[in-house]
């Protein structure tokens, strides 16, 4: 216990001339100064000895950056330059023994991490992010973090895809770690498209003249004739426009980089890697379709449909992104809806008619009921919308019954479906009105659970009728 005293008396001692400088500079009192020392002897005492839990070593951290917190406000406040002795190094000396301590808690890792982000300390970010790195090779969530801070912080996009990439390589198994690095590449072509457009690169040859005109007559900019050479220049540019813009254009338009090639590749690689779990696909489906404002998102929509299609044809989750894939990203006023829409009719008629067919009258059941459900989840909040017009309310309204019919059966009930996900069903079909469809609805799901209180509420509550669907 000697030794354990010591250490602590060796850490104290070394804060002496700071908490001397904040009296003298009348940041804190004589009485806040010694409460200060006495919270710090507490937590030295306790690290120092044995038994000390990495949360000792958090809230020692915690109880640091409050104090640098209120120096910083009262140094404001007062006009108190700055002072030789910061709080910053303390609690980084005290997560740092926790880290060394606790090298396999990785929430120390990243209370170390978030506080070296807050104080901009880049180069000592770095050096955290290689040490934990080194230590958690498994652990996908600390090769996310890294990619992000690199990503977002330093903006460098080959760095980040380093950290994916050796992230896999640890850990194979990971689907966090695929979808993670999909969403990074499907960031990264928006950053691009989007620095472009405000560079004006995505617009046409007269698109940008005419900008350029407007910019120059409005504002507090002095328009100035041009002189000769400038006209000559122009007629050059124009010439060159005229003969290269369009080619230049569309070569930049059909870079793989922008055209979606990095996320297909990935794409690939994970369904190889998982032997095509639809489940999986249909996850990297809605990352993709989170991004529907990209030109390239609908090819690589097409393409994980077309994979799916190829690995798992008869899958719920491949179905249901194969039918919906048409009006994904589109918005129910959009004059290319209703093209879209009859896309969907067309491949879930399709896709009910081959279900029949199949051999095994169970899973022709089972899977015709998740599809139906999840097309249901999707299609009732186009009949939230205030504007949609009537005959596409009416249109939505038939498929709507139609999957209803198909998923609230009975038989349908009892294979397919579990509590909750029937519970959210029957209270977006309240909200929206579907009284009929609610009744027939708890009648099925209360002989499969009749004990069920979410159901029982639902029964006893009453049902409504909103605008949505009149």
């Amino acid at each position: 216990m000697a030794g354990a005293s010591d250490k602590a008396r060796f850490y104290l001692e070394q804060s002496v001339p700071e908490l001397q400088e904040l009296i003298r500079k009348k940041l804190f009192t004589t009485e806040e100064v010694r409460s200060i020392a006495k919270k710090r002897s507490t937590f030295e005492h306790k690290l120092n000895a044995r038994g000390s839990t990495a949360s000792d070593y958090a809230r020692y951290a915690e109880y640091e950056m409050n104090l640098d917190s209120l120096r910083r406000k009262r140094s404001r406040r007062l006009g108190v330059k700055a002072t030789s002795y910061t709080g910053q190094r303390r609690i980084f000396f005290v997560l740092d023994r926790a880290t060394r301590k606790f090298h396999g808690d990785t929430d120390l890792w990243l209370q170390y991490l978030t506080f070296a982000r807050q104080q901009k300390a880049n180069k000592k970010v770095t050096q955290i992010i290689t040490t934990m790195l080194r230590l958690h090779p498994t652990s996908p969530e600390l090769w996310v973090y890294s990619a992000a801070y690199a990503m977002e912080e330093r903006g460098d996009i080959t760095e980040a895809r380093s950290y994916m990439q050796r992230g896999l390589r640890f850990c194979r198994h990971s689907k966090d770690l695929w979808t993670e690095y999909l969403k990074l590449e499907m960031i990264h072509i928006a950053k691009i498209l989007a620095r472009r457009h405000i560079l004006g690169l995505d617009a046409t040859s007269s698109e940008r003249h005419h900008v350029s005109d407007t910019e120059v007559t409005t504002g507090d900019v002095i328009p100035l004739s041009s002189t000769s050479m400038e006209q000559d220049i122009d007629s050059d540019d124009n010439r060159i426009h005229s003969t290269g813009s369009k080619s230049i254009e569309k070569n930049i338009a059909s870079t793989p980089a922008l055209n979606g090639a990095i996320p297909i590749a990935i794409v690939d690689s994970a369904m190889k890697k998982f032997s095509g779990d639809a489940a999986f696909g249909a996850q990297m489906f809605g990352i993709v379709a989170e991004f529907n404002q990209l030109h390239c998102a609908r090819r690589i929509l097409q393409h994980i449909v077309n994979t799916l299609l190829t690995t798992a044809p008869t899958s719920p989750p491949t179905l249901d992104c194969f039918i919906r894939e048409s009006v994904v990203g589109l918005v129910a006023t959009s004059p290319e809806f209703p093209g879209a829409l009859m896309t969907v009719l067309d491949r879930f008629d399709s896709t009910m008619q081959n279900l029949g067919s199949l051999d095994k009258a169970q899973d022709s059941t089972r899977t015709c009921a998740i599809v139906s459900r999840h097309m249901i989840t999707w299609i009732l909040p186009y009949l939230a919308a205030s504007e949609l017009d009537p005959d596409i309310r009416s249109v939505l309204k038939s498929m709507v019954q139609t999957a209803a019919n198909l998923c609230l059966s009975d038989r349908s009930t009892e294979l397919s479906s579990t509590k909750s996900a029937t519970i959210t069903l029957l209270e977006g079909l309240n909200a929206c009105g579907f009284k009929d469809l609610v009744q027939s609805g708890l009648v099925s799901a209360l002989k499969v659970w009749p004990d069920e209180p979410g159901l029982l509420a639902l029964q006893a509550s009453g049902l409504q009728q909103p605008d949505c669907v009149q």
